[in-house]
């Protein structure tokens, strides 16, 4: 990804603005490679999520793993920033063995 595409930022790194609004940006402490395998998981559990209300099925278990994601990734949750970097690490490893 080269800097033009990536989402504008607020100062401080936390936030990325999109259309005007702010979200918690990924823990940038995170492996390059982990976060690649945390973002797979969650684009499959959009997927799932998708999938499961065009077959008029019950989405909540992709949800749940869409919500999983985002929590290892730092994007929900306790902030990263307010987390000790032991803290971060585990939380990422429990992301990755939850997938």
């Amino acid at each position: 990804m080269t800097d033009q595409d990536r989402p504008e930022t607020t100062e401080d790194g936390r936030y990325i603005i999109v259309r005007g609004r702010r979200w918690r940006a990924t823990d940038p402490a995170i492996p390059e490679d982990v976060a690649a395998a945390l973002r797979r998981a969650l684009m499959a559990a959009r997927r799932d999520v998708g999938t499961a209300l065009r077959a008029g099925e019950d989405p909540a278990a992709a949800r749940a793993r869409v919500h999983a994601a985002k929590v290892a990734l730092g994007e929900r949750g306790t902030p990263w920033w307010e987390q000790t970097p032991e803290e971060r690490r585990r939380r990422w490893e429990r992301g990755l063995a939850d997938r």
